[in-house]
């Protein structure tokens, strides 16, 4: 069965209330029927608070960043030594609203990657074009480049135990309808590209797909054979709707 990882991201949302009544939920609902493929994202200062929570449970946290250095006169960051001390597993790197809100190149976002895999952490990798690049027939070409930058530095099997979002900057946070037969071709050949480097790796990564996700589309994206699950935002801010999305990922969890 092919692997399919549901990861939220909560972006700047969330309180105590809304934490502990969420967590709650869902760890009532992750244990009742037994899905083991669910990734929370919170906002950071609420990283340890969920981890604790999450103790003992088959629910991973991932944080939303991460600064490039470890230690420092480095006002406001956090290091990728402090998330692995609190807990952490994985990472979110590169997301557009990182590239595009403060100014994050790929230089800055291999940077981030090379820290967080020295330090054993899972990076998930989000890469995506924008609606002019779409437009312009740039989609391969820009998702191919943004992988590629951390290829070239590190080598390819810098890309084993490692996630790839694929999140199409126009598609993020809009009621939108997706054309899943080219989100899955644009998967596709971002696997064959790895193939290309590493026929193993390219099996085994795991590639999800991020852009206006609901329970109203995760069938059709899911049972695409080269996703590999969803990166979800504002849909996973209301519980009803992830719960859907996470109960139907339990068809294809490992």
């Amino acid at each position: 069965m092919k692997k399919s990882l549901i990861i939220a991201n909560w972006k700047l949302n969330g309180n105590k209330y809304f934490i502990n009544d969420y967590i709650k939920k869902l760890l009532y609902e992750i244990n009742k029927n037994k899905i083991n493929n669910v990734i929370i994202a919170p906002p950071l200062i609420y990283l340890q608070k969920i981890i604790e929570k999450l103790k003992n449970s088959n629910i991973k946290v991932c944080a939303q960043n991460v600064d490039i250095n470890l230690f420092g006169a480095f006002t406001g960051e956090i290091s990728v030594a402090m998330l692995k001390d609190i807990g952490v597993k994985y990472v979110l790197i590169g997301h557009s609203e990182r590239r595009i809100n403060h100014n994050e190149n790929d230089e800055i976002i291999y940077k981030k990657f090379k820290i967080v895999k020295e330090n054993n952490l899972i990076p998930i990798l989000c890469i995506g074009e924008t609606y002019n690049e779409k437009k312009n027939g740039k989609t391969k070409e820009v998702c191919y480049n943004q992988i590629n930058y951390i290829i070239k530095k590190m080598g390819i099997k810098v890309l084993e135990n490692c996630i790839i979002a694929y999140e199409p900057v126009w598609a993020i946070g809009k009621d939108i309808s997706i054309n899943y037969l080219e989100i899955q071709k644009i998967h596709k050949f971002i696997r064959s590209k790895i193939y290309l480097y590493d026929k193993k790796i390219s099996k085994e990564i795991v590639i999800q797909y991020g852009g206006s996700v609901t329970d109203k589309n995760i069938k059709e994206l899911l049972i695409q054979p080269d996703i590999n699950g969803v990166l979800v935002g504002n849909s996973s801010l209301n519980f009803d709707i992830f719960l859907k999305i996470i109960k139907f990922s339990k068809n294809f969890q490992n």
